[in-house]
């Protein structure tokens, strides 16, 4: 059972989450609309309890994870591809199915302490991530097994230096998505 504050972007991904994880401790920002009370309590509870950001795979998304590293860096991520967060051209935590919320929730991440330039941009030309026509098919598929999400080639190497990816996972991911071993 996750014992940290799930920080979601609304009501309806709060009651996702529930019905894919059971009773967790959610708070959700109202989207954009996170006021200072909010991160002071979310900071509170980062110290208390632990925080696991969870908000929608879109740009507003990525700007409230963006606010709250910046105020709590300390709290742990979860991300979702767009792919399974879409629903009749509608981008949330609400659409995706239980059973990626729960997918998604067996891959959290922490930013490292100390972020150390692991990968390169020339790991993602050799891995195919960048300058081939598959890119971006190899960047989601990638995202969704590393549990980094799915983003644009710059947004990937940052992810993959941020969290600590180690060069012999990301390698072994690789080959497993270029034989469709895609979980």
């Amino acid at each position: 059972m996750i014992k940290e504050l799930i920080v979601v972007e609304g009501k309806n991904d709060a009651h996702a989450v529930r019905q894919a994880l059971g009773e967790v401790d959610i708070i959700w920002t109202e989207g954009y609309g996170l006021t200072k009370k909010k991160l002071d309590y979310i900071a509170e509870m980062a110290n208390h309890q632990g925080v696991i950001v969870f908000t929608d795979p879109d740009t507003v998304g990525e700007q409230i994870r963006s606010r709250i590293r910046a105020y709590v860096p300390q709290v742990k991520h979860v991300y979702l591809t767009r792919k399974v967060a879409t629903k009749k051209g509608d981008i949330g935590v609400e659409n995706a199915a239980l059973h990626e919320i729960r997918r998604a929730f067996a891959h959290i991440q922490q930013e490292q302490g100390t972020q150390v330039a692991n990968f390169k941009i020339e790991d993602l030309f050799l891995g195919g991530l960048m300058g081939s026509k598959q890119a971006s098919d190899y960047r989601l598929a990638l995202g969704r097994k590393l549990g980094i999400g799915d983003s644009n080639a710059k947004q990937f190497l940052h992810r993959l230096n941020r969290f600590g990816i180690t060069r012999e996972s990301f390698f072994q991911a690789i080959e497993e998505v270029r034989n469709g071993e895609c979980s």
